[in-house]
């Protein structure tokens, strides 16, 4: 419980997450099935974006853009190999 609080605290803080982001594409230990799993789901989500609440309600209708990120990043960080979680402090 302990961990998956310490990732959600990480994936709240998105700005922080960016070089752990740009690590993970570029890592050489992330396998590339994964690395494209991810940037095929990144990218069907920017261009068909499903929303569970609309946008035009303001507050609420960012909730399902952020459910989905921290999704995204979440498989990230369970992708990613131990060194690249320790050098970001994930483990």
């Amino acid at each position: 419980m302990l961990k998956f609080l310490k990732r959600m605290k990480f994936v709240l803080k998105f700005w922080k997450s960016l070089p752990f982001i740009k690590d993970f594409f570029f890592s050489g230990e992330v396998e590339s099935y994964k690395k494209t799993l991810t940037l095929l789901v990144i990218l069907t989500y920017a261009f068909f974006p499903f929303d569970l609440i609309p946008d035009f309600f303001y507050l609420f209708g960012i909730v399902d853009d952020a459910v989905v990120i921290a999704f995204i990043i979440e498989r990230m960080v369970k992708w990613a190999p131990e060194a690249l979680k320790k050098k970001h402090q994930l483990d």
